[in-house]
């Protein structure tokens, strides 16, 4: 874990905050993993007050749970929260998609096939990270592409829950290949401004979060509320 000691207060409770999210996100820290104040200055090198600092805010966003007299623990996998999170991102990513079969610069199609080749080494290397990376960017690059980052932005402050629920899918022992088949059709129907087809792949591409869902609840009950 990297340390941030060296760091001005506020740069240093930054470090601590992100650094602490990306963990939970990634189930680097699991749900229910307790979560010690000592121990994470000592791994941070930092004081408690940045560590404690992070704690309230994770707390906010749903992330961190303070039990009195208990302790404090990464929360458990809201699926209503993840569920609502997923409502609202298909209606955004199914209009988005939309908008760019009517218009979407050259340079980020380009991006697009880029990172479709990108995903495909994923595949090849079995590196989940990297591919829950890659299709993150995949979908901003469609958002960027028709200039609507602010609204990216604001669907990423509800997909917390949802989140980890994809890391949890991107298991080794899962096959992904539908993800970048499905990826690879939404470029290509971009390209042809098929916006129909583009919605449609979409649509099936986001409904996968439910069947995910159902099936990861019940291999990973401990993890949900």
């Amino acid at each position: 874990m990297e340390p941030f000691g060296g760091a001005p207060a506020s740069s240093a409770r930054e470090a601590v905050y992100w650094r602490l999210r990306e963990r939970i996100l990634s189930l680097e820290l699991p749900p229910g993993a307790a979560l010690s104040e000592k121990d994470m200055s000592l791994a941070f090198q930092v004081s408690r007050t940045p560590v404690r600092e992070s704690f309230v805010r994770l707390a906010q966003e749903g992330l961190v749970q303070v039990l009195p007299q208990r302790g404090t623990f990464v929360s458990l996998i809201d699926t209503e929260h993840a569920l609502e999170a997923r409502f609202m991102r298909e209606q955004l990513e199914r209009a988005v998609v939309r908008l760019a079969c009517e218009s979407f610069p050259a340079e980020s199609l380009a991006a697009l096939d880029t990172n479709l080749m990108a995903q495909r080494s994923s595949l090849e290397s079995r590196d989940e990270k990297r591919m829950f990376d890659l299709d993150e960017e995949f979908h901003r690059t469609i958002f960027a592409g028709c200039r609507k980052l602010n609204t990216w932005n604001v669907l990423q402050q509800m997909k917390t829950h949802l989140n980890r629920t994809r890391h949890l899918a991107l298991s080794p022992d899962r096959d992904w290949n539908h993800l970048y088949d499905q990826h690879r059709a939404i470029a290509d129907a971009i390209r042809r401004q098929d916006a129909d087809e583009a919605e449609s792949v979409m649509r099936d591409h986001l409904n996968l979060t439910v069947t995910d869902l159902h099936e990861l609840k019940r291999k990973h009950p401990h993890y949900f509320k």
